[in-house]
């Protein structure tokens, strides 16, 4: 039997968001219903908003989330009624030739759930990623579902299920950070700096941390670790990348990892890598942007470049060890939460995103 709840959309390109009764369908045969008890807030959320993602309006808004499983469907054997759960977007599927290569991280063909949410008019709802967890609760695949340590906090923990993955997995799996390497981390917004807490997680005995804004700055290095901060705001390209240079001897970092994605950022972490470093690009660029870099040069620096998609991670096996890290006081999870609002205050949580005052705006449920 469906039923209603109320749920956060995006009607039209560019309109303040509504919070609006949607209809749940009954779970089809692998699908699950969660009931949510917190949402972050991510950047991705005002990009389908704005029409930045695709034009399926309206959207179902809402994706890095933590709930309990309230029913499931008749063939779901991945989790159980009860189960506390951290959502996810890579429900690996198995069957796809990146599967088939042993690739599942790069999955092609991710499960979602069978049926669609609607409004009560009957109007289809697209999910955010997916998921639309801005919801009392929401329906997707069991594959979806990733369990946790039911101990632990669900705003701090939903955010393993986006931004802090993507900025800690680029770190920790793509670019495969070793102990005593150096790191350099351009833009310290939510995922740059759980790249940052990713690098010294890892070992890295050197962590520069670069940004515009000196709160930033000195939250990465005195809450999340990092040895070393860059204010970028007033210094040229070449002047960035120098200090960097400076901060290593003169050679540049064994890894740069650009979490912003724009051109200025990209070239910054291309030229501050060592030769033969590693750069990776977690920051998703837009539409218009463009690498030009010279093919010598890309040629005589070596190293590698990598894009990472959603921290190459593995949620299966990713989310339940950070959980249980950041439970264990190993990992600063809990400080990605900078306030925790209600599910009417959606908008306002995008203006707070737009000042870059905040890691995350958690909606609480």
């Amino acid at each position: 039997m469906s039923e209603n709840v109320t749920g956060v959309i995006a009607r039209e390109k560019g309109a303040e968001v509504e919070s609006v009764t949607i209809v749940i369908p009954e779970p089809g045969p692998n699908d699950v219903i969660v009931k949510i008890q917190a949402c972050g807030v991510c950047h991705t959320d005002l990009a389908y908003r704005d029409g930045d993602i695709e034009d399926a309006y309206p959207f179902l808004l809402g994706h890095e989330a933590a709930g309990v499983v309230e029913s499931i469907g008749e063939d779901v054997t991945h989790v159980e009624e009860g189960d506390f759960v951290v959502l996810n977007w890579r429900a690996v599927c198995g069957e796809c030739r990146a599967c088939k290569k042993g690739d599942p991280k790069y999955c092609f063909n991710t499960h979602n759930a069978s049926k669609k949410m609607t409004l009560e008019d009957g109007t289809e709802l697209t999910s955010a990623l997916g998921i639309g967890a801005f919801a009392d609760k929401t329906l997707v695949h069991e594959g979806q579902c990733t369990k946790v340590d039911p101990e632990s906090d669900p705003a701090a923990v939903g955010l393993l299920g986006c931004g802090v993955m993507a900025g800690l997995g680029a770190a920790v799996n793509t670019a495969d950070i070793k102990r005593g390497e150096s790191v350099a981390v351009f833009g310290v917004g939510g995922v740059g700096m759980a790249a940052v807490a990713g690098a010294v997680l890892a070992g890295a005995s050197k962590v520069i941390a670069i940004d515009l804004d000196a709160d930033k700055l000195e939250t990465a290095k005195n809450t999340f670790g990092a040895t070393h901060t860059i204010d970028s705001s007033k210094l040229s390209e070449e002047e960035v990348i120098e200090k960097v240079r400076e901060l290593t001897d003169g050679f540049g970092t064994d890894v740069a990892i650009d979490a912003v994605g724009i051109p200025v950022t990209s070239r910054q972490a291309f030229y501050a890598r060592d030769l033969a470093g590693r750069m990776v690009l977690v920051g998703v660029p837009n539409q218009t942007a463009r690498f030009d870099i010279p093919a010598a040069d890309f040629f005589g620096r070596g190293g590698a470049l990598k894009s990472s998609w959603y921290g190459d991670c593995l949620p299966e096996r990713d989310f339940p060890m950070y959980a249980d890290l950041a439970n264990q006081g190993r990992f600063p999870l809990d400080k990605f939460v900078t306030e925790r609002v209600g599910i009417n205050d959606v908008e306002q949580a995008f203006a707070t995103m737009k000042t870059g005052k905040v890691l995350r705006s958690v909606v609480e449920i």
